[in-house]
């Protein structure tokens, strides 16, 4: 769902206005819409997935957010930050049991020539100091320097747009204001190298693309969410997430379902989806607690989701400001069969979360 975790210089626009955008709200068009929507609140691009060298596993994700500041937004001075732009990377070395992960932010004024940071509105073409972000034809390149690792990927698109939701539109609450302009890339082809210290190694793998971006989209009563993106090994697409209250309940809940060769996806609802914890595990660093086992209901299919690492706890107070569970992990089907691998979320375990 992403992402995202945090952003607390995001605004959102009165409530009217958002209930009235969502009334007009206009189909998705392509590659404009690939690119950043600087008018709205909060942004983000999504990438995980699943790497193999040789017989190593890893997993991986690269997330840049973009959040716009509303205080700054009639200032003339080129310096004046009227976007920020945030990212976040991570490597799961499975073998290791090891979780490296790095943060970066910075200003996007609009102002290439003194930015950090620039998020294109033409197509996809994120750039952070050295982080980077690009769509280019069908693909797109990734890449990613931490302090112990370092990433440089491309990934190759096989199947089409997933539009989420309604046709893109993506309920995210029981009021028409909570939702999300949503689309995914499941099943991204992925090549190229990861560098763990002074070793490097070829990889490749699959992977799924997010970018959603909102004005607003969590209820009052919603703490977090619970979130599934799962590459299913007969070229499936598996989406499911819910919202969750401060007592663990579902406060609002959906997901999709694309076959193989389908160019449309079934579109699942709050009746449709239930996430029931089946085992915790609780950081030695936060001392929060996470549910890395689950079993999810998708109306007559019941799934089990599994942490291929416990411990894949990110804290990102030095960027977004919060502290959140992303990891690989494996779908197995009811007779306890992988049938699929990919990425579980879970935000406001630590702390409630605020967009």
């Amino acid at each position: 769902m992403k992402r995202r975790q945090c952003l607390s210089t995001a605004l959102t626009l009165p409530l009217w206005s958002w209930e009235a955008q969502a009334q007009a709200r206009q189909a998705l068009q392509f590659p404009r819409d690939h690119g950043s929507h600087p008018d709205f609140a909060i942004e983000w691009w999504y990438i995980t997935g699943r790497l193999q060298a040789a017989q190593r596993e890893f997993g991986f994700q690269i997330t840049f957010f973009r959040s716009r500041v509303p205080v700054t937004q009639g200032m003339t001075s080129a310096f004046a930050a009227k976007q920020l732009i945030f990212a976040h990377a991570a490597v799961t070395d499975v073998a290791s049991q090891r979780l490296l992960h790095d943060q970066r932010i910075a200003r996007a004024s609009g102002k290439p020539q003194v930015d950090l940071a620039t998020a294109s509105e033409a197509d996809t073409d994120l750039r952070l100091g050295n982080w980077l972000l690009k769509r280019e034809g069908n693909s797109y390149q990734a890449l990613a320097k931490g302090s112990d690792f370092s990433f440089q990927l491309k990934l190759r698109e096989t199947q089409p747009l997933l539009l989420q939701g309604d046709q893109g539109w993506s309920r995210k609450g029981p009021e028409a204001s909570q939702a999300s302009y949503y689309y995914s890339l499941p099943q991204l082809q992925v090549s190229g190298q990861l560098s763990l210290g002074q070793q490097t190694l070829p990889v490749q793998g699959r992977a799924w693309l997010d970018h959603e971006w909102s004005q607003s989209l969590m209820h009052p009563d919603a703490v977090g969410w619970d979130w599934i993106g799962m590459n299913l090994l007969d070229g499936s697409a598996l989406t499911a997430f819910r919202l969750r209250t401060k007592k663990g309940a579902a406060l609002w809940a959906g997901g999709s379902l694309r076959a193989p060769g389908s160019a449309q996806a079934d579109i699942f609802g709050p009746d449709d989806v239930s996430f029931t914890p089946q085992r915790q595990w609780t950081s030695p660093d936060s001392g929060s607690s996470y549910p890395v086992q689950w079993s999810v209901q998708i109306r007559e299919r019941r799934y089990t989701v599994k942490a291929v690492v416990d411990n894949q706890e990110l804290d990102s107070r030095q960027s977004t400001g919060a502290i959140y569970w992303e990891g690989l992990s494996e779908l197995l089907d009811s007779r306890g069969t992988v049938v699929g691998r990919g990425y579980l979320e879970m935000t406001g375990y630590a702390s409630p979360l605020r967009l």
